[in-house]
């Protein structure tokens, strides 16, 4: 029984801690330690400036415990958001766990996003951005910003975790990494999850399309193989909107599990970008061997005649538009590392094609 199901349990091992630039270690006592003119605790660090190629380090606990909520804002420009990155290493690991640009950590792509909320995640209008998956760990957990936007940034944050908590070895840390293709391969799937080993919880994916061509892009199907699959996968959607929950185009309109972030326009006929999420908490992907996961990229050409099946499948063909995915997953350490992110060139790439109207 978890504290967020059965909030009235109060355990007696659990101690409740925050990380900010302030108490970066969460350590007792040692909250508000700066000093401002107002005096000692006197909000004397609550921000810092990162500059252009500088990592900084937001917490290195000592486990075992619990990442419970973080929170982090800053100024709300495209570059800023799909340029810095988040870095989470688990129980002393070498590599990075977790390795995504800031927005898609948040669950928006583009580095753009309206006001919404999912089931993992919420954000305001001004860009407070908040995760609220569950991360736990049994000896460490570190967390690390980056700064590869090209500007300097200013940077607020709080991470939120308990400690004591009883965790087995092999429970599953977070995982999470991120790819685009800008174009995507003709008559190739776009690869969401790269074929990955060991036994896995998918819990699901933040998507960015932008269309390079004005028909409709979203009739292919999110595809899953599972645990030796080879040529056909065991899961098949029906089409990317289908996938995301929506139904005839993308509407702009969030919900827990599914939804969309952001729509660059109203044009009924979905050719402008887009920032679309996924969430496997209450239909859960497990595999016990390896998964990959992929979505085809087939596009729609209506000729407006088509009065049958066969006729409508006529008026399917195989297209390339610009695709990014961040992976959201669980596995046990030690884990191999995750797929390297995208370079920053590529990330920061044509965002200034998905302006909002």
């Amino acid at each position: 029984m978890s504290l967020f199901t059965a909030p009235y349990l109060i355990p007696e091992k659990l101690e409740s801690r925050a990380a900010t630039f302030e108490n970066p270690t969460g350590a007792r006592g040692a909250g508000g330690s700066e000093a401002s003119p107002l005096g000692p605790g006197r909000k004397g660090s609550a921000v810092q400036h990162v500059h252009d190629g500088e990592t900084v380090m937001l917490t290195d606990i000592e486990g075992p415990g619990t990442i419970r909520h973080i929170w982090i804002t800053t100024h709300d420009k495209p570059h800023l958001l799909r340029g810095a990155r988040i870095r989470i290493f688990w129980e002393g690991q070498a590599h990075a766990s977790v390795e995504l640009p800031l927005g898609e950590f948040f669950g928006f792509a583009h580095g753009r996003a309206r006001a919404f909320q999912s089931v993992f995640h919420s954000v305001s209008s001004a860009k407070g951005m908040n995760c609220w998956l569950p991360m736990p760990f049994t000896q460490r957990a570190r967390i690390e910003f980056t700064n590869l936007s090209g500007a300097r940034l200013p940077l607020f944050y709080q991470v939120d975790y308990t400690l004591g908590d009883e965790h087995p070895d092999n429970v599953g840390r977070l995982h999470a990494s991120f790819r685009r293709e800008n174009p995507t391969t003709l008559g190739e799937d776009f690869e969401i999850l790269p074929r990955r080993s060991g036994r896995i919880r998918f819990l699901g994916c933040v998507l960015g399309v932008r269309p390079l061509d004005p028909l409709w892009w979203g009739e292919g199907e999110m595809k899953a193989w599972i645990d030796g699959d080879e040529t056909l996968p065991t899961i098949v959607g029906t089409g990317s909107e289908d996938y995301v929950g929506h139904a005839f185009g993308i509407q702009d309109e969030d919900f827990l599990h599914h939804g969309c972030a952001w729509r660059q326009n109203d044009d009924p006929a979905n050719t402008g970008a887009v920032s679309l999420y996924r969430w496997h908490l209450a239909d859960p992907i497990f595999c016990q061997q390896d998964l990959r996961i992929a979505i085809q990229q087939i596009g729609h050409r209506p000729t407006y005649k088509a009065k049958t099946i066969d006729e409508y499948k006529a008026e399917l063909y195989e297209r390339q538009d610009d695709w990014s995915a961040a992976a959201f997953w669980y596995e046990a350490t030690p884990s191999q590392p995750i797929e390297p992110c995208a370079e920053p060139a590529l990330c920061l790439a044509d965002l200034g094609e998905a302006e909002s109207s």
